[in-house]
């Protein structure tokens, strides 16, 4: 390998790819397996993959007459809280990839919206905001600790499952208040 081409490589970071590499021939592909920092934003409010966490990816890149069609999977550990109690929540994700990457000046260009499909620049893939996009479609928008989490009690704020099962909290209307402070407490407690 050239130093020039390393160089180029090291610049662009894992998250690129240099379709050089590949060639412009149709039919030639290359495998790509690396591991990439996951940047900020690279999840939801609730979960998320955290900043600088590695997101592995096992990719093959194929030459194709329009561009370069890249697919494989983007895998990472996810972590977050569970919307119910706000317990930590921990779980791995993988997505499949499927994009095309369209050549400067193919017909794509003059048969699709800038929008609707990736382009190559400079010879240079970025893996980035298709792999990001990928994720968040496939992330929990309402993460739980477990699926039969019962949350908090909105009383005191513990978790319903350190509660003992006859645990209350008696709330008086306060329409009624008036009535109890004249009469006094309640049956109960006669």
């Amino acid at each position: 390998m050239s130093q020039s081409h390393e160089t180029r490589t090291a610049q662009a970071g894992p998250w690129v790819i240099d379709t050089r590499e590949i060639g412009h021939r149709a039919g030639s592909s290359r495998a790509y397996t690396r591991n990439a920092p996951a940047p900020a934003g690279f999840g939801l409010d609730m979960i998320k993959v955290p900043e600088g966490e590695p997101v592995e990816l096992d990719l093959l890149a194929e030459s194709v007459v329009e561009g370069v069609l890249v697919s494989g999977t983007a895998s990472a550990e996810l972590s977050g809280e569970c919307v119910r109690c706000l317990d930590p929540v921990s779980e791995e994700i993988e997505v499949e990839i499927r994009e095309l990457f369209a050549y400067p000046d193919s017909a794509t260009d003059t048969s699709t919206d800038d929008d609707e499909v990736e382009r190559v620049v400079d010879d240079l893939i970025d893996l980035e905001p298709v792999v990001r996009d990928a994720m968040l479609l496939s992330l929990p928008s309402a993460p739980l600790c477990s699926p039969d989490c019962q949350g908090l009690c909105s009383g005191c704020g513990v978790k319903w499952a350190e509660l003992a099962p006859e645990h209350t909290h008696e709330t008086i209307d306060p329409r009624w208040a008036a009535l109890q402070e004249r009469f006094g407490g309640t049956e109960e407690e006669k």
